[in-house]
């Protein structure tokens, strides 16, 4: 006949590995539980994903307003934006800047375009939209302040 004590372990040990089993039954069930969820999170990001590109790629410069006037609106550069949609002032500039074939300054594209760059008035709109252009990952400034068409 068996050990009383033997059996006991055996006993208590059964026990532990019972309440192990439902431990681990809860928590893989939580592991499946939240591992749906990602699955539907991913479903529902690719279909989200899907629209925006859908609707950035309709997307067209249109003219907005600020304070009472008309101004264009220079888009982000992306896979689905055409350097087509700047507008014109802006496709020149990047067409100068390309042209130059290393990094120009504001006064060096102000002086291509025939603007009168040495009156500052002058000069720091089209700074502004080099800005603009480097603020749309259309251009890139270098430390020192001038620009360079990004590859």
């Amino acid at each position: 006949m068996l050990d009383s004590k033997v059996l006991e372990r055996i006993t208590a040990r059964r026990a532990e590995l019972d309440d192990l089993k439902a431990q681990l039954t809860k928590q893989l069930a939580a592991v499946r539980s939240e591992r749906d969820e990602l699955s539907e999170a991913e479903r529902v990001l690719e279909r989200v994903s899907e629209e925006i590109a859908g609707e950035r790629a309709s997307v067209s410069p249109a003219p907005g307003h600020v304070a009472g006037r008309t101004v264009m609106l220079v888009p982000h550069r992306g896979p689905e934006i055409q350097e087509a949609m700047l507008p014109p002032d802006y496709q020149r500039i990047l067409s100068i800047v390309r042209q130059a074939g290393g990094p120009v300054t504001a006064r060096q594209v102000g002086e291509t375009l025939g603007v009168a760059v040495s009156v500052k008035s002058k000069l720091e709109p089209l700074r502004g939209k080099l800005i603009r252009l480097t603020d749309r990952s259309w251009l890139r400034k270098q430390p020192d302040g001038r620009f360079t068409t990004r590859l």
